[in-house]
């Protein structure tokens, strides 16, 4: 997210600043926060949000920075008035069914960013005007000899996108291929042995801490495979120079009319806030967890606003509670049983440390990172980060009850899990409301991924 935000803002918020803000605002939520479990760190919404903002100031002439840190302060703002009118209690209307919508909704955002990355490294290195001069020379000395060189040059020439962008690119066919290979591989590995607690392979502890240690092997696997046996494929590095600078932002730049608007779409990002913050915490203090400490969901909205205002303040990105990384926490921190009810087995979670130490310390190793990054950044490949991405995707959809009714309209009947739901609920029924939510999540899906930028901004008010 790092790098999309410099992307996306010309440098004005880079990867510098995504860091510092997550340790300043994630040591601040792990230490004062009434739920230690939810953790916090900028999204794809938030990442989204701001282009919008870039958007309009540039649209209206306004300075962004200035411009992005009156709409955080608006936003902080609404999050406090929110807080003290209790307006958390509005989430006891939310379901489990807005929830798992919710979810199934991030895990397809997080696929959609990995598959569009490989489809720009396809354009950009597999399918680029170099290539189709290569592919037409193909066609002239052996076209009569494989009569299918000419249908895939075909395909290829209508499928070329990257080459009306930039006909200088070389075509490096095996930098994709690589990419492509690194992205399913990380997600793959780290797949494998998340499950790999499932199986009868080593001790019940060693399985354990493979399943928990699963993103970071895998990550680093895949990345000595990029950078070390194929240390001659020239594959992308990181935007990452180690230099932080910051400086507070010079709100005196902005006209009374600016601010106005800042409002405006401070609103807009309050209602993101609101719903993602509540939605993470409710998953969090979900009842099969059996946690202890109180859910604090109005305290914890006032700590993020007091986060965010001091971030926005000097140009860092936004921050709030994050889906799937807040319940995958609870289920590391988690210990389990298998248990026989019903006539069928199923995982349960007997137990949760709850302890605010492992967002301290985690914070805090990333900010003793920045100190060493970008001599190890240059080493870990962009394709890498899309398997990561895909990982998070689907690790998201274990014990997601949509996504498991989803699969039972394309299942055997006679194949159907004993679940509880399967045995209480008329099968009819069952399908119907699976259907309703699958609508509501094509619905999310059209206005969340359309071109337009203030459609977006519909969607992320309306989740």
């Amino acid at each position: 997210f790092g790098n999309l935000q410099d992307d996306n803002t010309g440098g004005a918020i880079n990867v510098e600043k995504i860091l510092i803000g997550q340790v300043f605002g994630g040591l601040i939520f792990a230490v004062l926060a009434g739920q230690p479990l939810v953790v916090v760190m900028t999204t794809a919404p938030l990442v989204l949000f701001t282009k919008i903002i870039l958007g309009v100031s540039k649209a209206f002439g306004f300075p962004f920075l200035p411009f992005f840190g009156a709409v955080g302060l608006w936003n902080s703002f609404f999050l406090i008035i929110y807080g003290f009118f209790n307006l958390s209690k509005l989430m006891k209307f939310s379901s489990r069914s807005t929830e798992e919508t919710f979810g199934n909704f991030i895990s397809i955002a997080l696929t959609v960013d990995a598959v569009k990355h490989l489809v720009g490294s396809y354009n950009a290195n597999y399918n680029n005007a170099a290539c189709v001069a290569q592919d037409n020379v193909t066609i002239a000395h052996h076209g009569e000899e494989h009569p299918f060189i000419p249908l895939a040059a075909a395909v290829l020439n209508r499928t070329r996108r990257a080459a009306v962008i930039d006909d200088d690119l070389p075509c490096q066919r095996e930098v994709f291929l690589l990419y492509l290979m690194l992205m399913l591989g990380t997600v793959w590995f780290g797949v494998s042995l998340f499950n790999f607690v499932q199986t009868p392979y080593l001790s019940a502890r060693k399985r354990e801490i493979l399943s928990d240690y699963a993103l970071p092997v895998a990550v680093v696997v895949f990345s000595l495979i990029g950078t070390g046996v194929f240390s001659k494929v020239a594959l992308q590095p990181f935007n990452y120079k180690g230099e932080f600078s910051l400086e507070a932002v010079a709100f005196s730049e902005l006209t009374v009319g600016a601010v106005l608007f800042a409002a405006l779409l401070g609103f807009s990002l309050s209602i993101l806030f609101f719903m993602d913050q509540n939605i993470s915490a409710a998953m969090v203090n979900s009842p099969e967890n059996h946690l202890r400490k109180g859910n604090a969901y109005h305290w914890d909205l006032v700590v993020v606003a007091l986060i965010n205002a001091v971030l926005c303040s000097f140009g860092m990105p936004f921050m709030h509670a994050v889906l799937p990384h807040s319940p995958l926490h609870v289920q590391c921190l988690a210990d389990k049983e298998t248990r026989v009810e019903g006539g069928y087995a199923r995982d349960v979670v007997t137990y949760v440390r709850e302890t605010r130490l492992t967002n301290i310390f985690s914070n805090i190793l990333i900010g003793l990172s920045m100190l060493f990054l970008q001599y190890i950044l240059p080493y870990v490949p962009k394709a890498v980060l899309d398997g990561l991405f895909l990982y998070m995707a689907v690790t998201a959809l274990y014990g997601n009850q949509m996504f498991e009714r989803v699969s039972l309209l394309v299942t055997e009947q006679s194949a159907y899990p004993p679940n509880h739901y399967i045995k209480r609920v008329p099968q009819r029924k069952m399908h119907i409301f699976t259907l309703c939510q699958l609508v509501q999540l094509m619905v999310l899906c059209v206005f969340g991924f359309t071109p337009w930028p203030y459609i977006k901004m519909i969607d992320r008010k309306s989740v």
